[in-house]
């Protein structure tokens, strides 16, 4: 960390402090609200108006809502024992199982929003504000955005704290669990399907049914139902508890993602404090995204309401979610599940600036984001140049999206050594612009 940057990485440390003092702030909730208006509060003290935009969010459609699965995954267990006796209820079984594979596939992993309408619906925000050149006069945006809300408390990441020193076990315990319970998930959704297809086939007299219905091994496998869902109803149960419902119990966020706000707003305040060092025909803003837990909902927003102006013309992302795991410094490059790659121009000069400052990473400096996805993706389809800068272990721990995410776990060192990798990253993208007439990304 640059020591003439000290008071700025102090105060993105002190701020990672005081976003734990909210409690736990889920997606839609109150303490998230209390929080955004915090952050919109500390602009105004520096002279930036800030700008609050609301969104709907049903905060349990995506992946928040996940326990349903290990509901439906019991449900259709217990159902087993009268589809025994009456096979109409197979019919009905399938069709709940099918629907909500469906769900799971596209709200839960594609965080598509097309089952919100069904659920619950709260009132998110994005906060955000802008620093233009004292002319007022700009040619392309950088954004810096951090999401103000917290996880749910993952009960099997948590049960990993009793082994701090040994993640290894952690992550047994944990991919054990939540993989037996899917496979049992998915199982008697497979025997549903497939008993309702036999029973359909035997109603219009198809021989294939009638031969499977009249086989040594179809009744071999009636006297194995009997058993079976007591397997797959306690397999269930694990996906079941996988996120505790409970506010009270949630993550306090401190590392995910307080870091990623306190730093975009350390950094707007180092420019507004410092107009000479603020990039040339470039206008800086500060954006507290909301309910990105809740399916990336609050860049969602943020991009569609924007579309069209410019805000996303010329634009650039830094997102910042986590900066606090001080060896493994790294650029998010892509969302797996999403199909979404991240520009290419930006990784450069996050890698470019980890060389130049000596950051050496267990990840070597970039990663994929295999599970899920980040708010770089809502900005990379609408146009804008992102990645998501991090500082965060990969692999499944303790403290990722459990009541264990505090402050007092990592080091305020890491989170200024943060703020100068943006400041370089800031620095090389005015660089970019003025080589291409800033004119550079220009949306296609």
């Amino acid at each position: 960390m640059k020591e003439e940057n000290r008071k700025y990485a102090e105060l993105a440390y002190d701020l990672v402090k005081d976003a734990e003092n909210f409690g736990s702030r889920l997606p839609g909730s109150e303490n998230e609200r209390k929080y955004a208006d915090f952050m919109g509060e500390k602009l105004e003290e520096i002279g930036i108006k800030s700008k609050k935009e609301e969104f709907a969010v049903s905060p349990r459609s995506g992946i928040g809502g996940l326990p349903y699965a290990g509901w439906v995954g019991i449900i259709l267990s217990v159902l087993t024992y009268f589809a025994l006796y009456n096979f109409h209820i197979w019919f009905a079984m399938a069709a709940i199982g099918i629907a909500m594979v469906i769900w799971l596939v596209f709200s839960c992993f594609l965080y598509k929003p097309w089952f919100d309408m069904f659920f619950k619906q709260k009132i998110s925000q994005n906060v955000y504000g802008e620093l233009v050149p004292e002319d007022g006069k700009y040619d392309y945006t950088i954004i810096l955005s951090g999401h103000t809300d917290t996880s749910w408390n993952w009960k099997h990441s948590e049960n990993a704290s009793k082994y701090p020193e040994k993640p290894i076990y952690g992550l047994i315990t944990t991919y054990g669990k939540v993989g037996f319970g899917a496979v049992c998930v998915f199982f008697i959704i497979g025997v549903a399907v497939a008993m309702a297809a036999i029973y359909t086939g035997i109603i219009f007299n198809a021989d294939w049914a009638i031969e499977i219905a009249a086989s040594k091994s179809m009744d071999i496998f009636y006297k194995l139902l009997n058993f079976i869902p007591v397997i797959t109803a306690f397999g269930s149960a694990f996906v079941a508890m996988w996120n505790d419902a409970s506010e009270e119990n949630a993550s306090k966020g401190a590392m995910d993602n307080a870091t990623g706000c306190a730093l975009s707003y350390a950094v707007i305040k180092y420019f507004k404090e410092n107009p000479e060092k603020m990039p040339k025909n470039c206008r800086i803003v500060d954006c507290n995204v909301g309910s990105e837990e809740a399916g990336l909902r609050g860049s969602m927003a943020f991009v569609h309401k924007h579309r069209n102006d410019d805000l996303t013309k010329n634009a650039w992302n830094i997102n910042i979610d986590s900066v606090a795991d001080k060896e493994y410094f790294e650029v998010v490059i892509k969302d797996d599940w999403q199909g979404c790659r991240f520009d290419t121009d930006l990784e450069k000069m996050f890698k470019d600036t980890f060389n130049e400052m000596g950051i050496e990473s267990k990840t070597n400096g970039c990663i994929h984001n295999p599970v899920g996805g980040c708010d770089s993706t809502p900005m990379t389809r609408g146009g804008i140049k992102s990645v998501t800068f991090a500082a965060q272990n990969p692999m499944l721990t303790w403290y990722y999206h459990t009541f264990h995410d505090h402050a007092d776990r990592f080091e305020m060192e890491t989170v200024g050594q943060g703020f100068d990798v943006v400041l370089s990253v800031i620095d090389k993208i005015a660089e970019f612009q003025e080589e291409n007439g800033y004119n550079g990304p220009q949306k296609k």
